[in-house]
């Protein structure tokens, strides 16, 4: 082989050696997880007898009878109906206030505004687990210094943990902790914005108010369309603000939502075939609806530019 082959031959492969330690990674921390789930969730444990002795539990095929039995269990029913409620609440509040902030910060005539985006930022950065434990004690009327306020002030004390004031409760620690990310993505889509644009507005004589509701939120779209696209996701996925909130108040059960159902399947009742079910399953309707969502998005986008 010649010299000139073999450099040929060195740059063509070039691009696969680069991609050869992303592959490897991919297909061990992620394919491999996957495919083990779902050759799990197609068997399930048989018996025979008393369940003593070598042999008496074997792994056999079971096919698609624990998909059947997550999809009729009412407890993973009930608790995606939970998770719904949770996210109607949480992600159009937290969008709301994130597309706010950012036009706020937008504005010529703010002030502090490098101070003012890390304090809204800041939220993020603490640990989910953290913050839940933190809004956990301050929503418990004993040691809750707003509980004491209201009571010095004489106004009623709702309970955040119990009822339908859980879902405020969970709701506002997601919203406090995820705003600041969402806030961030779309200022930083408004900053793109050239500066043309806004001359040419104000030329027309369009207040602040215009400017933002005609030209700055139509042109963050994808921002806004991203921002949802990940809220739907973490919302799907909520799992550790209820169960730090759990040892707290007896309204949030072991399977308060989807998550919390499969890993009290795997590690409560050591049953991880049908966990491995019920996780493939969340997985797929979260593909399905990210999907289809962002099929529409992309639809009435190309619509857009065809007008």
């Amino acid at each position: 082989m010649t010299s000139a082959r073999r450099k040929s031959y060195g740059v063509k492969g070039a691009p696969y050696a680069f991609l050869l330690p992303a592959t490897i990674l991919f297909a061990l921390f992620f394919a491999l997880p996957i495919g083990y789930a779902i050759w799990l969730s197609l068997h399930k444990v048989q018996v025979k007898g008393l369940g003593l002795g070598s042999g008496a539990r074997s792994e056999v095929w079971a096919g698609l009878e624990n998909y059947t039995d997550a999809l009729t269990d009412s407890e993973l029913l009930d608790g995606a109906l939970r998770v719904l409620g949770y996210g109607a609440i949480v992600v159009p509040v937290m969008l709301g206030l994130a597309l706010l902030f950012a036009l706020m910060l937008d504005t010529e005539r703010v002030r502090l505004a490098p101070f003012t985006r890390l304090a809204i930022f800041l939220p993020y950065a603490i640990p989910g687990v953290v913050a839940a434990l933190l809004w956990g004690f301050l929503y418990l009327p004993d040691v809750s210094p707003f509980y004491f306020v209201l009571d010095k002030l004489g106004l009623p004390q709702p309970d955040l943990l119990d009822g339908g004031g859980l879902y405020t409760a969970l709701s506002n620690i997601a919203v406090w902790g995820g705003t600041g990310f969402n806030m961030i993505v779309i200022y930083t889509s408004l900053q793109a914005i050239p500066a043309e644009v806004h001359e040419a507005a104000k030329l027309d004589g369009a207040t602040p108010l215009q400017i933002a509701l005609r030209i700055k939120i139509p042109m963050v779209a994808p921002s806004l369309v991203l921002t949802f696209f990940f809220s739907i996701i973490a919302t799907l996925q909520v799992f550790s603000e209820p169960t730090t909130l759990k040892p707290l108040t007896n309204s949030v059960s072991t399977t308060w939502s989807p998550l919390m159902k499969v890993y009290q399947d795997a590690f409560g009742k050591g049953d991880i075939h049908s966990a491995a079910a019920a996780a493939v399953i969340i997985a797929l309707v979260t593909l399905v609806l990210s999907f289809g969502f962002l099929r529409v998005a992309n639809s009435r986008t190309k619509q857009e530019e065809a007008r």
